[in-house]
């Protein structure tokens, strides 16, 4: 993606702005959670915009950090030395609210494909991302698949989400899944930026813009999503549009990136 032009995007993206029952397994404070939002009460306009800010990010490539085509390429030596910097899949037991289920669910389902590529082994994280989607009691999430994996195409999670009301916590899951990624990079720009070209690097820019934008928005509809807006809200700092200019701005925003991981996932 050239320079121009993904700026050029970004600033339609942005310019969308300026358009004027307790099911079981569920908790009262979780369904207190969903009734905070109800998704008919956004207007039709707004709805539509949502849904194009939607369709852009279900356009983009996944991040190579994540993909099995074109992904992290771990040598015998690299893949002897573990990650200690993944999350241990015990945690998903402290997330209690359902916008920390899903986000949780998100990061979980980060940190097994790179575990995964360092041939560690992964039937915890299975196990730990099937008990969230168990309790979250989501239809959204019926197109698992064995691997329990989430479904791969952003676009086909949000109409799911879309069609039961949830696209509020969809943003919180995008927004946690980048972040996640973006911490595991900081760990080690050298190694995971590696397979990463400059139109992967634009892409990380143009998802920060889309996730600010549709999570900023969301603010005035869903109360319990502000947090989220202001722990991305340091990602405005990485704007690069080749490989060499992420590399430098991860390494620069470091602790800001650290931060916004632990304010997604406690």
């Amino acid at each position: 993606m050239k320079k121009l032009s993904i700026f050029a995007v970004a600033l339609a993206a942005m310019a969308f702005t300026a358009c004027g029952g307790n099911k079981s397994g569920q908790t009262v404070e979780e369904t207190d959670s969903l009734k905070s939002f109800e998704q008919d009460q956004i207007e039709q306009k707004i709805k539509v915009e949502f849904d194009s800010l939607a369709s852009e990010l279900g356009k983009l490539k996944k991040l190579p950090i994540v993909s099995t085509e074109g992904g992290i390429q771990l040598t015998a030596e690299e893949k002897q030395v573990k990650p200690d910097y993944l999350l241990n899949p015990s945690v998903a037991e402290n997330a209690e609210t359902l916008a920390e289920k899903y986000r949780m669910l998100s990061a979980l389902n980060v940190d097994k494909s790179v575990a995964a590529a360092y041939e560690m082994p992964v039937d915890e994280y299975k196990a730990a991302i099937t008990k969230l989607v168990t309790a979250l009691n989501d239809p959204s999430f019926k197109e698992m698949d064995d691997s329990g994996t989430l479904m791969e195409e952003a676009q086909s999670l949000y109409n799911a989400m879309d069609a039961n009301g949830r696209i509020n916590f969809f943003w919180q899951m995008a927004a946690t899944s980048l972040v996640e990624q973006l911490y595991i990079i900081s760990q080690n720009t050298d190694k995971f930026l590696e397979s990463f070209d400059d139109d992967a690097a634009a892409n990380v820019t143009f998802r920060i813009v889309l996730l600010q934008d549709a999570i900023n928005r969301l603010t005035a509809y869903d109360t319990e999503i502000a947090p989220v807006a202001e722990a991305i809200k340091p990602l405005s700092a990485l704007n690069a549009v080749s490989v060499s200019e992420l590399k430098g701005q991860i390494e620069t925003a470091k602790e800001q990136i650290v931060a916004a991981r632990t304010a997604l996932v406690k």
